[in-house]
C-alpha cells in the first residue's frame, strides 16, 4: 500500500503498469474506492500507467472533518500527480469523480492530455437533495439510505441476494466515513462546472449506463452537448457504476477513445 501527504490531507493511492506506458488516472465515485476499477484495469494489460487513489474521506485515505469544496478534491488530485511525477494524464472520473476530473481539467490543463467522464455531469441534484442526505447520513448514518442508493447504482438483476459481489459493493457503501460521505455531499452541492465544462478543448468522451439511476442518460449527454466535439456512449444493462457490471465494454470505449484521442 501507498500513501502520501498532499493538499494537507494523506491519500492512498497505487501505481500499476509500465513507468513509459501513457498516463490514465482514475477518479472514483462517492462512497466507493479505487477497487472499482480492478476489473476494467485488467484488461487493460500493459497500456498504460494506472494511478488509482481513493480520494479524501473514502476507502484507506484521510478523512479530514466535513464539509469539503469541490477545489479541496482538484487540489488533492493535482498534488498527487504532481507527487508522482505525473505531468500528463488522461482522466477518467466517475460521478463525482468526474466533476473532479473537469476540475482538474479547467484549473490544470496542463496536466490532462484527455477526459472520459463516466456517469457524471458538468452539475448534479440541487441543493435541497444534498441537504437531505447530509442530514440522513449525519444523523442515521449511511445504512439508512444504502437500499435506494443501490437501486441507483446497480441494475434490477445485479441487486440478488445471491450476488456476492452486490453485498460487498454494499459493504464498500456503508463503510465510507460520515465525514467523507457528508463532506462530499457538500463539495457535490455547491458545484456548477457549466461554464468551465464547456471552455474545455481537449478531447471529451461521456459514458453513462442506460439504467443509471443517479446521474441519467439525458443528464449526461447534456454535459457532452457543452463540449465542442465530444463523444457520448450508452452502456446496455448498466446502472451508475458501468466499470463494475460491463467491465469488458467500459475497457474497450476507453481503449478504443484514448487510441484515437477523442
Amino acid at each position: 500500500m501507498a500513501f502520501a501527504r498532499v493538499n494537507g490531507v494523506v491519500l492512498h493511492h497505487e501505481v500499476r503498469g509500465p513507468e513509459t506506458a501513457p498516463a490514465l488516472v482514475f477518479s472514483n465515485s462517492l462512497g466507493t474506492d479505487f477497487r472499482i476499477w480492478d476489473d476494467v484495469v485488467a484488461r487493460l494489460g500493459d497500456a498504460f500507467r494506472v494511478v488509482l487513489y481513493d480520494k479524501r474521506g473514502h476507502g484507506l485515505s484521510e478523512a479530514t472533518p466535513a464539509p469539503y469544496r469541490l477545489d479541496d478534491h482538484v487540489g488533492d488530485l493535482s498534488a498527487l500527480l504532481d507527487h508522482l511525477g505525473v505531468t500528463k494524464a488522461s482522466i477518467v472520473g466517475l460521478s463525482v469523480g468526474g466533476m473532479i476530473a473537469q476540475g482538474l481539467a479547467a484549473k490544470r490543463p496542463d496536466l490532462v492530455s484527455a477526459l472520459v467522464l463516466m456517469d457524471t455531469a458538468h452539475k448534479i441534484g440541487t441543493p435541497e437533495m444534498w441537504n437531505q442526505r447530509i442530514d440522513t447520513v449525519t444523523g442515521k448514518g449511511i445504512g439508512a439510505m444504502s437500499d435506494a442508493i443501490m437501486e441507483r447504482w446497480f441494475t434490477p438483476s445485479y441487486r440478488r441476494a445471491d450476488n456476492a459481489d452486490f453485498i460487498g459493493y454494499t459493504a464498500m457503501l456503508t463503510r465510507t466515513t460520515v465525514d467523507g460521505y457528508a463532506g462530499t455531499c457538500a463539495a457535490l452541492r455547491d458545484a456548477d462546472l457549466t461554464q468551465s465544462t464547456a471552455a474545455l478543448t481537449m478531447p471529451v468522451m461521456c459514458i453513462v449506463g442506460d439504467q443509471d439511476g443517479s446521474t441519467p442518460p439525458d443528464l449526461v449527454r447534456s454535459t457532452a452537448d457543452l463540449v465542442a466535439g465530444s463523444r457520448f456512449e450508452i452502456i446496455e444493462g448498466a446502472g451508475h457504476l458501468p466499470c463494475i457490471e460491463k467491465p469488458t465494454e467500459t475497457a474497450r470505449l476507453l481503449q478504443e477513445f484514448l487510441r484515437r484521442g477523442r
